[in-house]
């Protein structure tokens, strides 16, 4: 059996989630469309998607040729509606899905009210006030023929990673973090180093991804670094990892001693200042250039877009490569792919 499916993915990553999506086995991806989502026919079983670490959620998709939707409510259609969610629910375990969200335009009319209320009592869930277990959303189909209803297929998004125990303010978003390390080529030799590690999320994404020969974390802020403790204890990497109380303008390290370095910048919005950033990131990138041995790499993500051009421009240690804009969730930052180069 075939099912219709959408993969949403921060914008910026497609062309990264598209290439793990086709590793799946039994999927066929649509050609690019909407910015952050994915469109496929899935042939295989669906829990294969619940690896695809680039993804924010996956849902299951059907359109319904129907004016409008009060005609859900007629017992072919709720049927249908209520069958999709039964695949959804054979997915887990019995008793997963305790709640029922409707995301919807309109979702307080007295058609979609009546809607929910019928879908509560028929499947003995609760309605969500926020969010649920079982998040269910109703759009018009893209031709505006229709209507789509698309179930998620997990209980919590597929971004909400289950290792992290510890959450900081700003901390970053696992997918974009795993398509930063993705970004890196990792290979098992690397010798990584993640600057300004804080929660441990970029540390934690490149090695769920595969081992490296040596993985070092370093922050200043001792909160930040009990919380990167925690986190990687939960993902059972604590003993592939040494952190350090180290300032990523002056590292103990000797010239040319790792490969890769992994860094998300503080934007000068939840953490640090732009004033203190004009300083910090040229003093930073000329030490992250001095640890990196020549053709190694830096994957770096920055809202302060300006800063890191003028920056760049004045540091011929580092040539780019590729630059990504990525959405996250209201603010636009872009992930910078550098390469040691020879000083000319």
């Amino acid at each position: 059996m075939s099912h219709r499916i959408e993969i949403i993915v921060p914008a910026g990553i497609e062309a990264l989630a598209r290439a793990e999506a086709q590793r799946i086995a039994g999927i066929r991806l649509d050609p690019p469309g909407e910015s952050g989502v994915i469109s496929a026919t899935m042939r295989g079983p669906l829990p294969a998607l619940f690896d695809v670490r680039c993804a924010i959620s996956v849902f299951l998709v059907r359109s319904f040729a129907i004016p409008r939707p009060r005609a859900l409510l007629g017992d072919e259609h709720f049927r249908a509606v209520t069958a999709m969610i039964d695949t959804v629910r054979r997915l887990h375990p019995a008793n997963t899905f305790q709640t029922l969200f409707l995301s919807a335009a309109g979702a307080e009319s007295s058609v979609l009210r009546r809607f929910k209320h019928e879908l509560s009592e028929r499947l003995g869930l609760a309605l969500g006030e926020e969010d649920g277990d079982l998040v269910l959303r109703l759009r018009p189909s893209r031709d505006r023929a229709g209507w789509d209803v698309l179930v998620r297929l997990t209980p919590r998004p597929l971004a909400t990673r289950p290792w992290r125990v510890c959450n900081r303010e700003g901390a970053l978003n696992g997918p974009v973090a795993h398509a930063m390390a993705l970004l890196s080529k990792p290979r098992a030799s690397d010798r990584v180093l993640n600057v300004g590690c804080g929660s441990g999320t970029l540390l934690i994404e490149r090695l769920l991804i595969g081992p490296a020969a040596q993985a070092i974390g370093c922050d200043t802020d001792p909160e930040a670094l009990a919380c990167a403790y925690r986190n990687l204890a939960a993902a059972g990497l604590s003993h592939k990892v040494t952190l350090h109380d180290w300032d990523a303008q002056q590292l103990p390290l000797p010239p040319a001693s790792v490969d890769v370095v992994l860094a998300d910048l503080p934007f000068g919005h939840l953490v640090g200042s732009h004033a203190s950033n004009v300083t910090l990131y040229p003093a930073l990138l000329r030490e992250a250039a001095r640890v990196t041995r020549l053709d190694g790499c830096a994957v770096i993500i920055s809202h302060e877009v300006r800063l890191m051009e003028r920056t760049l421009a004045e540091l011929p240690e580092w040539q780019l490569e590729q630059h990504l804009r990525v959405d996250l969730g209201g603010l636009y930052p872009r992930i910078f792919v550098l390469r040691r180069v020879a000083q000319a």
